[in-house]
């Protein structure tokens, strides 16, 4: 990948290392975030990505991970997990942080772009989901459950609406219909699992 320049102010100079916007350097999902699949102008183009300065509040993480120090992630660096990110898997935001933390120790251990390709697996998922199932309203609820689901699991909810939506003979139009069976379907599969496909607000 091309080294891309910082869009901000003081950083207009600045070379960005990271090749994998993907990835949050915190170990976020930033593939499967809603903002990332968003069609509108305000589109995240992911974790230090094109014109994330742009679009994105400043990112002490990134500052810390990337500019300073010039690390992909922050399992890179000796230090992590670090006070700034230790808890940082306990409260979500607009998008999920459940896994972030292990997310970056299977990247120590095993490398960043196995993750990578792991990831892939489920962007390809959740585009299927977004394309066929998504009616306008379900983006957030199917990206968080990608985030969430093995793809075993994701992959099992895609035949079972498949099958459903052709043995009723719902019409590939009627959004709203499918929608409802993929996500009933994901609801009741992730309930087996004990996962629970909310957002967390906060330690309670």
């Amino acid at each position: 990948m091309n080294n891309r320049l910082f869009n901000v102010s003081n950083d207009m100079k600045r070379i960005s290392t990271k090749k994998y916007p993907s990835i949050g350097c915190c170990g976020i999902d930033c593939g499967l975030c809603p903002t990332h699949h968003s069609t509108a102008k305000s589109k995240c183009p992911g974790c230090d990505g094109l014109d994330f300065y742009q679009k994105h509040p400043s990112c002490s993480i990134i500052t810390c991970c990337v500019k300073k120090k010039g690390f992909e992630v922050c399992s890179d660096c000796e230090e992590f997990p670090c006070l700034k990110i230790k808890d940082w898997d306990k409260v979500d935001s607009f998008v999920s942080h459940k896994n972030s933390l292990l997310n970056l120790k299977f990247i120590q251990k095993n490398g960043i772009a196995k993750y990578f390709k792991q990831q892939h697996e489920k962007r390809e998922i959740l585009e299927q989901m977004l394309e066929e199932f998504n009616e306008g309203r379900s983006r957030s609820f199917f990206c968080l459950a990608v985030s969430l689901l093995p793809v075993i699991i994701l992959e099992e909810a895609l035949k079972r609406s498949t099958e459903i939506v052709k043995k009723e003979k719902i019409g590939s139009d009627d959004l709203k219909s499918k929608s409802k069976i993929l996500k009933d379907i994901l609801n009741d599969l992730a309930k087996k699992e004990n996962i629970s496909l909310k957002l967390r607000k906060s330690i309670k």
